[in-house]
């Protein structure tokens, strides 16, 4: 159970709470911690206002809050509050969303 967070992210930023890693592989080997991959898959919990371009307009961000989207391995900075882990992205280090 995640709590609800006041994090607010700024210019082109986006929080995202990333998804369990894999326990185990395909063939049914249990992995421990410290082999489990880190995950890349997570859902949007905020996003901020967009990037100002250089005459000032702001181009909003293109994904919102509850998709599911798979950002760069090492994009982005892990944050954590409370028990609680989250991922800071810029839009760019966003791949993909999916379905």
């Amino acid at each position: 159970m995640t709590m609800k967070t006041n994090i607010k992210p700024l210019f082109d930023n986006v929080l995202v709470k990333p998804l369990e890693a894999e326990e185990k592989t395909a063939s049914g080997i249990i992995l421990p911690d410290t082999a489990k991959e880190k995950p890349q898959i997570g859902e949007v919990m905020a996003v901020g206002p967009g990037h100002r371009t250089p005459d000032g307009k702001v181009l909003p961000v293109t994904v919102k809050i509850g998709q599911k989207v798979m950002y760069k391995k090492w994009g982005g900075n892990e944050v954590k509050i409370g028990a609680d882990e989250w991922m800071l992205v810029e839009e760019k280090d966003i791949l993909a969303v999916l379905d």
